[in-house]
């Protein structure tokens, strides 16, 4: 890909981006401290909000797996703000009624609600 059309910062940017290597497995971010901190750092979070509670399988019943999601967060000036992990489930493994009784529905950050009442507010 030619960058001669590119600014000078953004394609510092572009290469950088293309310099960093996002692991595809929990092996291979384990093997390097930053995204190891990033795994640390999701499961304080997720214990620190009780995520989840801790119960006996049911009988006949199968768990649903989960599987690490990684990614780099970037600054809007193009440097790394941080590396970001997520523990996500397998949600595609369930069937309504069988595995679950109920949908999940991720919950918005308080910035993004006050922002959202004030648009409502200043457009009417």
């Amino acid at each position: 890909m030619s960058s001669h059309r590119l600014s000078q910062s953004y394609a510092s940017f572009v290469s950088q981006l293309s310099s960093i290597s996002i692991p595809s497995n929990i092996q291979e971010a384990l093997a390097d401290p930053r995204w190891t901190k990033a795994i640390v750092d999701e499961m304080a979070a997720l214990e620190k909000d009780n995520t989840w509670d801790l119960v006996s399988l049911a009988r006949g019943k199968k768990t649903v797996g989960c599987k690490w999601v990684f990614t780099i967060k970037h600054s809007a000036d193009g440097t790394i703000e941080r590396y970001k992990a997520r523990l996500v489930a397998k949600g595609y493994t369930q069937s309504y009624g069988v595995d679950y009784q109920e949908t999940f529905a991720p919950v918005a950050k308080l910035n993004t609600v006050r922002i959202l009442l004030s648009l409502v507010a200043n457009q009417d």
